[in-house]
């Protein structure tokens, strides 16, 4: 290896230490400091310009710092930010028509982050289950898949594959019942077993897994196993959704509809948390004043800031900006394959896809690339220990594509 990793500045140093000292330690951040982000690149406080291949996991679809979404945000906070739900305010009923017209929904709850969806989308599936299927009290069972990533809430980890995520945080809470994922045999034999099954909760692709595209026809089939159980079909689209797949929705590549959607990151264009569950009536009436809210769910700067996001998608075609940049990236990506057997596999659909390298699950390889890629300007991160993800903004353009894979074999044959 002829290349030594780049040195931090004293003042990157510093700011790291601020954050190891005064911050808890439940992340582990690559070590580089970002001051700035426009589009496709971020500057770290040496003023170093990085192409931004994570995207705030998907959050900033749209680029960073879209004006479009950044000006919303600015003319809404200067007007009003908050009311809590105890009032109506001005923004939100125009953001609630825009976003169920936007996906074909009667209904939207609205939230702030991906894991208060999710919850809000198993609140919603147990009180279905038993006012509308007619399930017995505290009998309602969700099926989840392995490997999934949801969030990290109490309830969300006790049906984790994660150790690292679920040790010494029980007891659990009960209620869900874990199958393979990309199997609809084994949804099928649950939904066969019993009568007190409320819902199906699945990621069109499992992206914390190291995404992981399940097999043409899975989720279609899936869907109608659901329905011919009168069960719900509940797609956590936290990360797939909003164009980052190719399409609006990734389910949508199947056609498919979901009973319950769950949304977040993208829906601000990473600028303002904001999260939304949709259902249609029939299912979203079972809730009832007092009974689920939100002091900042539905707050006017989110209302804003989201019809902004979702006009950008579709202003400037990122869904197929997506299909079409993703099946260049993975070209090239498996053409550097070839070259280099470092790269044991290539997977994603759209703008989210993923490298897996090859060594075990345990090393410390994947890691090291990353360190390497962003030495040459550039900033990915492991998942999953041996799988490196690759989801740049949505903005980004060909040549910038072809610009960051020469980047990315560069840093790879330093490991050869």
């Amino acid at each position: 290896m002829t290349h030594t990793t780049q040195e931090l500045s004293s003042k990157s140093e510093v700011l790291i230490e601020k954050e190891n000292k005064f911050g808890a330690h439940n992340y582990h951040p690559l070590p580089v400091v970002l001051e700035k982000g426009e589009g496709v690149y971020v500057w770290d406080v040496d003023g170093k310009k990085y192409f931004d291949f994570l995207s705030a996991y998907s959050a900033v679809n749209q680029g960073h710092c879209h004006p479009k979404i950044v000006g919303a945000m600015m003319e809404q906070a200067q007007r009003l930010t908050l009311t809590s739900r105890a009032f109506y305010n001005d923004q939100l009923g125009v953001y609630e028509e825009y976003i169920t017209n936007y996906f074909g929904f009667d209904k939207v709850l609205p939230m702030n982050t991906g894991a208060e969806a999710v919850e809000t989308a198993l609140k919603l599936c147990r009180k279905w289950a038993y006012e509308v299927k007619g399930i017995s009290e505290n009998q309602a069972q969700i099926i989840v898949c392995e490997n999934n990533f949801h969030g990290r809430t109490t309830t969300i980890i006790s049906f984790s594959n994660d150790e690292g995520a679920r040790k010494s945080f029980g007891p659990f809470t009960e209620g869900f019942i874990k199958i393979p994922y990309d199997d609809t045999e084994a949804l099928e034999n649950v939904l066969k077993s019993s009568k007190n099954i409320a819902g199906f909760l699945v990621e069109p692709i499992q992206g914390e897994a190291g995404v992981y595209v399940p097999s043409e026809g899975y989720l279609a089939k899936a869907k109608a196993l659901c329905e011919a159980h009168n069960v719900l079909f509940i797609a956590d689209e936290v990360q797939t959704g909003i164009a980052r797949t190719g399409r609006l929705l990734a389910v949508h590549h199947e056609n498919v509809q979901p009973d319950i959607l769950i949304l977040g990151k993208a829906i601000s264009g990473g600028v303002y948390p904001v999260s939304a569950v949709l259902a249609n009536n029939g299912i979203m009436n079972v809730i009832k004043p007092g009974q689920h809210g939100s002091t900042f769910g539905g707050n006017p700067i989110a209302a804003a800031v989201a019809i902004a996001a979702l006009e950008v998608v579709r202003e400037e075609n990122l869904s197929e900006n997506a299909e079409k940049l993703g099946i260049i990236l993975r070209k090239g990506l498996n053409e550097i394959a070839e070259r280099n057997p470092l790269i044991e596999l290539v997977r994603g659909k759209g703008l989210l896809n993923a490298i897996v390298i090859n060594s075990g699950e345990d090393s410390d390889l994947a890691w090291d690339i990353c360190l390497r890629f962003r030495d040459y300007g550039l900033l990915a991160k492991p998942t999953h220990g041996n799988k490196i993800r690759f989801a740049p903004p949505l903005v980004i353009t060909e040549a910038q594509i072809q610009e960051c894979l020469v980047i990315i074999e560069k840093a790879l044959n330093d490991f050869k």
